[in-house]
């Protein structure tokens, strides 16, 4: 190539080689570079013959795009460079009608290349700086569709759907905020509630997400938003995923409004008949203000006479097409108020939850002491066991939370059964007494193990992770997690959560095995470090990405193909602002320069189910 000799070598295919390689033609070669005596050659290396792309030589390719195969396609000659050769063909054949869907001025602001030199930079290089620039195109182009699509839905929806206008706060939330508050509200709840009295007094549906750490008095604040429709002549409603965080929503939010002379009640899968029977007539006379539920609340013989605010707690459980049935209680849809314990980072949130308007309640309640977290290994079990019966002894009660209902053969895991009978032989009968709970358990069981321990009827429970969410126990200040390797860092905080809800110091116990791979003990570093939920989100991204994160979010919504939130923060800033300002200036996109942006979206969602206004 001017600068030297090179030899290569075939020890297998020689003749097919000799027949295949084109005399005068110029190849690219790469493969291992082998030295010796001074003399360099490579043993079978893959050759790719240099092609022109619409007329321009490509010369000479440094670089090689790596395609992803399986071991079938490449036995079938797909593998990577095939690939490549396939790709080359199909440029040729369709690189003049790429068409650009982002709008003139924004990649002129921004310094983008067009789509068309995108696709042919990104697989056909000249250099490291061309696919840096063509990837970067790319990403921006796949964040900033998925951000324009939320952006014109919350845009179209808070001009075109029509909403009930709460004008006013009457006496029951004077007379709850005079004489029932349990604590003074900080001054982040507050402001949630501020943000939502006026989004529910425009005339337009509103659709918020309060985010919330675990013990940041979401409920209450939720309750207080409840309180305002009731006040404007609305029933309401609360969602909630599981039966046993439907419970206690229930209990806690009729012990907080008893003496207001309103009428609060629990539908579940296990409801009986006379119960839903009673509860659907009063429903339908208007005599039910606050109905709380799982989804059972979605049945079609749920039928509210005026239901003007429907809280869902933890969404994300729930699919958008059971959402939708909650729309279809009236003939204007209620205003919805979502509600999540689960800290979201903000590159996460504005991904997943991007049309809804967002509050954060980002302080605790006044007296809550910090939870104490410590990692501990094996080998000072029975330490910790010691420490477990001075807590009994000061009168505290202590959740052990369990990975496995029972023996696996290949995970080398301590299991709820086994870890009762080695806690039955440490804190024996009649001086301890233990509860169990596990999602196998009936719910009327479960109801009652909870129950024996809420009333202080046994001092240690042992669960599974069934306990997550919805179980408020203040006089609990012990939680220990056995195999917390097992565990994400979301549900590792969430379970912490589980503690800390009343005035004396609580402790989190996080129980591994001796090996830990990296990943396990920065969750472990992260736990012992800090408790805040949204420091801990970030952390969990970070290691987990965002698909794993997002679990069963709906439609595929951050399926990405090339952006990686964890990584491309900035470019999804910059995507999303550039929706906004474009779904405020064309709403319906009839301006000229988004008329191919119009075409994508539409073609996009032909024959799909219009979710549109569903948040």
């Amino acid at each position: 190539d001017g600068t030297g000799k090179i030899e290569l070598v075939w020890f297998q295919r020689a003749a097919q080689i000799s027949k295949i390689i084109k005399p005068g033609s110029t190849y690219l070669v790469y493969g291992k570079l082998n030295v010796f005596r001074d003399n360099y050659s490579i043993v079978h290396p893959e050759m790719e013959l240099i092609h022109t792309i619409t007329g321009e030589v490509q010369t000479p390719l440094r670089l090689q795009p790596v395609y992803s195969t399986t071991e079938k396609l490449t036995a079938n000659g797909l593998d990577s460079k095939n690939i490549h050769r396939l790709l080359f063909i199909l440029m040729e054949q369709v690189n003049k009608e790429i068409e650009e869907l982002i709008p003139s001025d924004l990649l002129q602001r921004n310094k983008f290349i067009s789509r068309r030199e995108a696709f042919i930079k990104v697989h056909f290089p000249d250099s490291l700086s061309d696919a840096t620039q063509a990837i970067n195109r790319l990403k921006f182009e796949e964040l900033f569709l998925i951000q324009l699509d939320m952006a014109l839905q919350k845009s179209l929806r808070k001009v075109e759907v029509q909403g009930f206008v709460f004008s006013r706060v009457g006496e029951n939330v004077q007379r709850f905020y005079a004489n029932h508050l349990p604590f003074e509200l900080t001054g982040a709840q507050k402001r949630v509630i501020h943000e939502v009295r006026n989004d529910m007094r425009t005339g337009h549906q509103m659709n918020r997400l309060i985010q919330g750490d675990v013990g940041s008095g979401k409920t209450i604040t939720a309750l207080l938003c409840m309180l305002i429709a009731i006040d404007n002549g609305f029933q309401t409603c609360l969602m909630a995923p599981t039966e046993i965080l439907a419970t206690q929503h229930y209990k806690s939010i009729d012990q907080m409004s008893f003496g207001l002379g309103i009428t609060v009640k629990l539908l579940t899968g296990s409801s009986r008949q006379s119960e839903r029977q009673a509860i659907d007539d009063m429903l339908r006379e208007g005599s039910l203000n606050i109905l709380i539920g799982t989804h059972a609340l979605l049945e079609d013989k749920v039928q509210f006479r005026n239901l003007g605010l429907a809280v869902i707690d933890e969404q994300h459980r729930f699919g958008v097409a059971q959402r939708s049935k909650l729309y279809q209680k009236n003939n204007i849809p209620p205003h919805i108020l979502v509600m999540t314990a689960t800290p979201i980072p903000r590159t996460l949130a504005m991904t997943i939850y991007g049309d809804l308007d967002i509050s954060v309640i980002d302080e605790l309640p006044p007296g809550r002491k910090e939870i104490l977290t410590r990692h501990v290994r094996e080998n000072k079990r029975l330490e910790i066991y010691g420490f477990m019966r001075e807590q009994v002894k000061l009168g505290r009660q202590i959740y052990v939370v369990f990975p496995l209902i029972e023996e696996s053969e290949k995970l080398d895991f301590k299991n709820l059964q086994t870890g009762l009978l080695d806690l039955e032989v440490h804190f024996p009968a009649p001086q301890y007494q233990i509860s169990m709970v596990h999602g196998r358990l009936s719910p009327q069981d479960k109801d009652a193990e909870m129950q024996r321990f809420k009333k202080g009827e046994t001092q240690i429970l042992v669960a599974t992770t069934v306990i997550e969410v919805g179980v408020d126990v203040p006089n609990a200040s012990v939680m220990v997690i056995e195999s917390a390797e097992r565990f994400g860092l979301s549900q590792l905080h969430q379970l912490r959560g589980r503690v800390g809800r009343g005035g004396s110091q609580s402790y989190c116990i996080l129980m591994t095995g001796d090996k830990l791979g990296e990943g396990s003990r920065t969750r472990m570093e992260t736990m012992c470090r800090t408790n805040n939920g949204f420091e801990i989100a970030e952390v969990d991204l970070n290691l987990r990405g965002a698909g794993d994160m997002s679990g069963t979010q709906q439609s595929g919504l951050i399926d990405l193909k090339i952006a990686d939130l964890t990584k491309d923060r900035q470019l999804l800033i910059l995507a999303r602002e550039a929706a906004i300002e474009i779904a405020e200036q064309d709403p319906h996109l009839t301006m000229s320069e988004h008329s191919y942006l119009s075409n994508y979206i539409r073609t996009k969602k032909e024959g799909q189910p219009n979710w549109n206004l569903i948040s």
